[in-house]
């Protein structure tokens, strides 16, 4: 088994991953309740910030590139006060945007997430509200965006498709990327909120368990997501389940179970589907096999899950949890050699 830690500090350096989907600004809303409104039964909260991080597909290209990765990404935003911030903190966290179109007839999907709490107090979440493009997104969008994937896509060692169904994902698309990451050998992997099985093909997906309940019921068991996987055509499927874990199912291989890295209470799992795809598709474009590609996903999603917000994972925070996990494993190795 390859050493887990050398791989990332050694190989996910500037490995060029391209990133297409959906993206989202989401932002996040603090007040402080001030009192309660004479209008109506409802607190009067004062506005302290609004904050704006990348969510969607751009979450994923931001945790590609907190962890050493080129991320490239090919999406839509709209030319409007939400896309322009969007794309500032993209170009923070050093995304390549060269390959989002902006179009002044699109409206930039954001989630704004309201968070109130009294004085020196938790802020908590109590509403949230999307703003979506209510429109399908024209043909000739639709050109632009395959135009500019197949220039973003060369020297590619992996594809990424965030689809959270908004549009980006239509079926002439997913047809070119599958053919291209086909065609080079690369991996392409699939993160999908309800349409799962239009990404038949890939090479691996990494839905969460909502969204298998979605396709199985909730009784799902682990003979269903085998022949799930085999139905859709994957090599592996990679299901994540919170504090439960995450089950990886391969090809003529028995079923792989790894236990939820840290905490059993998260703190905030905003985005941490972005983060574990974004892990895995640079472990499988440096070589590793899909269950240690899972391995360090499991590891980076429990990492993310401690922080509050969309949030990133750097390089240092991974290596030092697999370099903390592999230490313990080899003590205890020893540990069972010498009794």
């Amino acid at each position: 088994m390859n050493n887990l830690s050398d791989i990332v500090a050694k190989q996910f350096p500037g490995k060029k991953i391209v990133v297409i989907g959906d993206l989202v600004a989401d932002q996040f809303l603090y007040g402080t309740i001030a009192r309660v409104s004479r209008e109506a039964p409802v607190f009067i909260l004062r506005h302290n910030e609004t904050e704006t991080l990348a969510g969607g597909a751009a979450n994923a290209a931001v945790n590609i590139a907190s962890l050493g990765g080129n991320a490239v990404l090919v999406g839509l935003v709209g030319k409007d006060t939400n896309g322009e911030t969007l794309a500032e903190k993209l170009q923070q966290s050093k995304v390549d945007c060269r390959y989002v179109v902006g179009s002044e007839k699109f409206q930039t999907t954001t989630k704004v997430r309201v968070l109130a709490g009294q004085h020196y107090a938790p802020r908590q979440q109590v509403i949230r509200i999307d703003y979506e493009n209510r429109g399908a997104i024209s043909s000739k969008l639709q050109s632009r965006l395959k135009n500019n994937f197949l220039s973003a896509v060369e020297e590619a060692a992996a594809i990424v498709f965030s689809d959270y169904d908004y549009g980006v994902a239509n079926a002439e698309i997913i047809k070119i990327a599958k053919e291209v990451a086909a065609a080079r050998k690369i991996p392409f992997l699939a993160d999908s909120r309800f349409n799962l099985r239009n990404f038949q093909g890939a090479t691996t997906a990494t839905p969460n368990q909502e969204e298998v309940e979605q396709i199985l019921g909730k009784d799902f068991t682990e003979n269903d997501c085998i022949n799930l996987c085999q139905n859709l055509g994957f090599e592996s499927l990679l299901v994540t389940r919170g504090n439960k874990g995450m089950l990886l199912v391969e090809k003529n291989k028995p079923p792989a179970h790894f236990e939820a890295i840290g905490s059993k209470e998260p703190v905030d799992v905003t985005g941490a589907g972005d983060t574990v795809i974004a892990a895995y598709a640079l472990s499988l474009a440096s070589g590793l096999s899909f269950s240690e590609a899972a391995s360090v996903a499991n590891h980076a999603g429990g990492i993310v899950v401690m922080k509050k917000g969309t949030a990133s994972v750097s390089s240092d925070e991974l290596l030092t949890s697999l370099v903390t996990r592999e230490n313990t494993e080899n003590a205890e190795r020893k540990i069972e050699a010498y009794l």
